[in-house]
């Protein structure tokens, strides 16, 4: 209630008009109270263009919340001014037969608010500023009238702010479940539109409205990280994010990618993606360790598998960052770890074609496997450590705790049981992938 008429009822009676009184002196003055409320609410019900008109002038002047509304559509905040006026201001009156009414017009306000996203605060604000205005009108004319019924609306002012204070509540709840329910189907539009573009189906047309839902660039440069737990439990779900990998992607944690761009996830049914988006342009390719920034930054648990893939220009093209990134996770040993794909391409080839990864790992590691298993598990050992040691059998030897000649004489051994020669270039070639093959695919 505005402070002049607080204090102007104040005097008039002494007392706060929010005070409770005795129940034994209202309930001697009720009638005439009642009276003097229903002669003074039929008089703001003749006059309600005027007083609509005076409160959407005063939410546009005190309301900023209202402003973008009002200035939108005048005429539609006018018309719902005064239908709300009309049946609270008629509720003063017939409380029976304008209850209803009155109730489903301020639901139908906190929804429509809700969906304009008009604040909350606002709104109630508005009510508050509406109540206000009535009791001032309700006031000033009971005063115009005849000055000594003034104090007789003393006995109803608590009835008449408990009838504001119920209306906002019902305004705050509608706007709640409003919110709530657009809520939900913003996130799910979200959802779907991630989906779309992941699956590379998002239709060309829709890149634009995608770009402005999700908060990203058109025109951006982008990267798919996708993640599968290995299952621990019959509760487990591998294609479920682990939360302390979704927290290392959070902005603010050290990482290249572009300012405030959290990635968005998606879960598939086999592993969950989330979209990077990187700090270079279209066509820039970034720093060199901006991907490595990311896998780094990546606190995965214990048998968890993460995979990479390049980065792309644009959101039409995230299906094949999509299709990149599985091909990463393919490549990641099952013991868990991060690959990145660009570091990883010749495991990419051999996990893009299953069949033929198998057929080569069949073609050249085949006559091992007519060995003891334990002496050609020593064979492969030595051939996969001298690789690494980039053809050094005097490193190789370290890494296996053996001289490097047991090294020579073992890879001799490999040779002369397959044909291949090691220092022959297409032969090392096809080695190379055999055992990669062999270790990613158990052929």
């Amino acid at each position: 209630m505005p402070q002049v008429v607080r204090s102007r009822i104040a005097v008039l009676h002494g007392a706060h008009p929010a005070t409770p009184l005795p129940r034994s002196f209202r309930s001697l003055a009720d009638r005439a109270a009642v009276e003097v409320l229903h002669r003074a609410a039929r008089v703001l019900v003749a006059s309600l263009p005027v007083l609509t008109d005076r409160l959407v002038e005063a939410l546009y002047e005190q309301e900023p919340g209202y402003r973008a509304a009002i200035d939108s559509d005048r005429a539609e905040v006018w018309q719902e001014v005064h239908h709300s006026l009309r049946h609270n201001v008629g509720s003063l009156i017939q409380p029976r037969e304008f209850r209803d009414a009155a109730h489903r017009t301020s639901r139908w306000i906190g929804e429509i608010r809700a969906g304009q996203g008009v604040p909350l605060d606002a709104v109630l604000h508005a009510f508050r500023m509406g109540g206000a205005m009535v009791w001032q009108d309700l006031v000033d004319e009971t005063a115009r009238r005849d000055p000594d019924d003034v104090r007789l609306l003393v006995h109803v002012a608590a009835d008449v702010w408990n009838f504001v204070d119920e209306h906002c509540g019902i305004v705050a709840d509608a706007y709640r479940q409003a919110e709530r329910r657009l809520s939900w189907r913003r996130e799910n539009q979200q959802r779907l539109m991630v989906a779309a573009l992941l699956d590379g189906t998002a239709r060309i047309a829709d890149l634009c409205e995608a770009a402005a839902m999700l908060g990203l660039p058109e025109q951006g440069r982008y990267a798919v990280l996708a993640v599968a737990s290995a299952p621990v439990g019959p509760q487990q779900d591998p294609a479920r994010p682990p939360l302390n990998l979704a927290a290392a992607l959070s902005p603010g944690e050290g990482l290249s990618t572009a300012p405030g761009a959290a990635p968005l996830w998606h879960t598939g049914p086999d592993a969950a993606f989330a979209i990077l988006r990187l700090t270079g342009g279209p066509g820039d390719p970034g720093e060199p360790g901006e991907l490595h920034a990311i896998a780094d930054a990546l606190d995965a648990p214990a048998g968890t598998r993460a995979g990479i893939g390049s980065a792309v220009d644009g959101l039409a093209a995230l299906g094949d960052a999509r299709r990149l990134a599985e091909t990463a996770l393919r490549a990641c040993p099952a013991s868990g770890g991060t690959v990145l794909l660009d570091e990883h391409l010749p495991d990419a080839l051999v996990v893009s074609s299953p069949a033929l990864g198998s057929a080569l790992a069949d073609r050249v590691l085949g006559p091992l496997d007519r060995l003891d298993p334990s002496d050609r598990d020593v064979i492969l050992e030595t051939l996969t450590a001298w690789l690494d040691a980039d053809g050094s059998a005097q490193r190789a030897g370290a890494r296996l705790y053996c001289h490097r000649n047991t090294v020579l004489n073992r890879l001799r051994r490999f040779e002369q049981l397959t044909g291949r020669c090691l220092t022959r270039p297409r032969d090392a070639v096809e080695v190379s992938l055999a055992l990669a093959a062999r270790r990613l695919l158990g052929s």
